[in-house]
């Protein structure tokens, strides 16, 4: 079975529909092949959706749950957490035209959905607010992590912006508040090679060739708190985290490294100190040179 977002099909309350090419198998119904394959969801949750209409055909026409099973068909369906606890919490717009939207996103927030985030997501958000279903992230920040996230507004634009990122033209200012490095010389090149750890979640510094390269600088250094520059060259998952916590500096209230603390993930109280604070580019559309910075400030 394979999955792929769908970009043809209206958005429902700003949730994208999902598309899937049905397997091979023995099954009468579709019903009966989704409840086998998504064990996660049960089948009262999937009856809920064909009743309400929220599984379609590849016409985009609703389904029945008598819908006749057929391998490679295409099923259209959307994403839902029925459960799915409010953040109280919103991206703001610092800049928007027909290509880009640039957004400050607060701590908490998961940019896109993932998990059991799917409302309450920037994206979802956003393609409600703005009616536009084209939007896409041009790249990620973690759900702790605040600040700037740039999408692509216009599927003709987004290849120009997404080169960008993958020719390292962007230019990422991060800041932190960690614990005080007094033996460390600043600034600091930390280059390591970074893979998925254990548990699936976490990333961890290995062995072998470098694959990572983070420049870091002193901001403050009094008491036992400093802030910290971090100018991310790459771009892998939980980066930052990762080098700061290497150096015996895990940034403050980092819930995952050096160790995993299994907090509540709607307790607000301890925001991830870690800021998305400046992109710097030149416009691949314009030729203009674009400087955002966040307007949220660490503790």
């Amino acid at each position: 079975m394979t999955r792929e977002r769908s970009d043809n099909l209206p958005l429902l309350d700003g949730i994208a529909a999902s598309t899937l090419h049905l397997p091979a198998g023995q099954w009468r119904t579709i019903f009966d092949c989704l409840v086998a394959h998504f064990d996660a969801i049960g089948a009262e949750t999937w009856a809920s959706r064909f009743q309400r209409g929220c599984v379609l055909d590849s016409e985009g026409r609703p389904l029945s749950m008598e819908a006749a099973y057929r391998e490679g068909l295409r099923v259209h369906y959307y994403r839902e957490v029925p459960a799915e606890q409010s953040i109280p919490f919103d991206a703001s717009i610092l800049y928007q035209d027909d290509h880009l939207l640039v957004v400050d996103k607060p701590h908490f927030l998961p940019v896109s959905p993932v998990g059991g985030y799917v409302r309450e997501t920037v994206l979802t958000r956003l393609k409600q607010r703005l009616a536009n279903p084209n939007l896409v992230p041009l790249h990620r920040i973690d759900r702790g992590t605040a600040g700037l996230v740039m999408f692509s507004a216009n599927a003709g634009s987004r290849a120009a912006y997404q080169a960008l990122f993958r020719e390292h033209q962007i230019q990422k200012e991060y800041e932190a508040v960690a614990p005080a490095l007094p033996d460390v010389t600043f600034p600091l090149i930390r280059c390591t090679r970074i893979e998925r750890g254990e548990p699936f979640m976490i990333s961890r510094e290995a062995a072998g060739p470098p694959n990572t390269r983070t420049r870091i600088e002193l901001k403050s250094s009094a008491g036992h708190w400093w802030r910290y520059a971090l100018f991310p060259v790459t771009g892998k998952k939980h980066q930052l985290r990762v080098h700061m916590a290497a150096l015996g500096a895990p940034i403050r209230n980092d819930d995952l490294y050096p160790e995993i603390l299994n907090r509540d993930p709607y307790d607000f109280a301890r925001p991830l100190q870690l800021l998305a604070r400046v992109l710097s580019f030149v416009d691949p559309m314009t030729g203009a040179q674009r400087t955002f910075e966040s307007h949220f400030r660490l503790q």
